[in-house]
């Protein structure tokens, strides 16, 4: 199982990025996918989720109605969809999927992580 994120980049507050993640040697629409980040100095974050049987999503506070996890049936992705940038939004991010979860945004319970995209919200 392998992951690739991509869509990073800079942008400025208030902009939008969306990320992508997609999977090979799994089909990502039947399982749960996870992104987190990381910014400098900082522990690993939960940003949002999306679940394995119904395709629930779930986000963490400070993300609730900017962020939308979503998926590209056919096309083995997930996206993360960003508005509403703030600053605080900086550092990597990472896409994670496993397959006997159902749903978590605990980063303990994914094994299988992409390597990461950067985000940076300047202006």
């Amino acid at each position: 199982v392998q992951l690739q994120a991509y869509g990073g980049g800079l942008a400025q507050p208030g902009g939008s990025l969306r990320l992508s993640c997609v999977g090979s040697g799994i089909t990502l629409e039947y399982y749960v996918v996870g992104w987190f980040r990381q910014a400098p100095g900082k522990a690993r974050e939960a940003v949002a989720c999306i679940a394995s049987d119904d395709d629930a999503t779930y986000y963490a506070d400070s993300v609730k109605g900017r962020f939308t996890i979503g998926r590209r049936k056919g096309k083995n992705t997930s996206y993360l969809q960003m508005n509403s940038l703030k600053p605080e939004d900086s550092g990597v991010y990472y896409c994670a999927t496993d397959e006997y979860l159902n749903d978590g945004m605990e980063a303990e319970l994914y094994d299988h992580w992409g390597q990461g995209t950067q985000v940076t919200v300047s202006s």
